[in-house]
């Protein structure tokens, strides 16, 4: 799925990504395990700037997920990436995941800046009626990000995956529509 335009505020820019972004940075943060440590690729990062651009491909090419970079408009710096999807259009829903790669930028907000910008696309532009996340428990700066972009916790998931010391609780959160906002 592709933008027409860039989603923007004053601090961020967020666009598509294109195989020109599947930098040896990029490759670096699925590769880095203080990175990855709640990535589900962790499990089989991209070996090399192919797979990584591939994937990109790949993922450009579906109708029900759009996968953003993350740019910092004044230095014109990719920190990270967004993915709304998959979108399902029959419930008008979709589930977000993010990722700050670039380890300065942690802790500043960012992500949550770039939480907000997706749900605004999402609810404005593709008139879906609530958008959910998920995050390994021990994820303090996820929960912090998504919590900041007015997610609420919906839920509490026992042991549900692998998590970097044994098993972990995830945590659901979710965001509606809010309401008077036109489709």
């Amino acid at each position: 799925m592709k933008l027409k335009r860039a989603l923007e505020d004053d601090l961020l820019s967020l666009r598509c990504l294109t195989r020109q972004d599947a930098s040896s940075a990029y490759l670096g943060w699925l590769q880095d395990p203080v990175i990855n440590k709640f990535l589900e690729s962790r499990f089989e990062p991209p070996r090399n700037l192919e797979e990584l651009a591939g994937f990109v491909a790949h993922t450009n090419r579906s109708s029900h997920t759009l996968l953003l970079a993350i740019f910092l408009k004044s230095k014109k710096q990719h920190i990270g990436n967004i993915k709304l999807g998959p979108i399902n259009r029959t419930h008008r829903l979709a589930d977000v995941g993010f990722l700050i790669g670039n380890k300065e930028n942690w802790g500043k907000g960012y992500a949550s800046r770039a939480i907000r910008l997706v749900c605004d696309y999402g609810f404005g532009e593709l008139g879906l009626e609530k958008i959910t996340a998920g995050c390994y428990a021990e994820n303090a700066g996820s929960r912090s990000a998504l919590l900041k972009a007015g997610f609420c916790q919906e839920g509490r998931l026992l042991s549900q995956w692998t998590g970097p010391s044994g098993r972990s609780d995830g945590i659901i959160f979710g965001k509606v529509r809010p309401v008077g906002l036109a489709q």
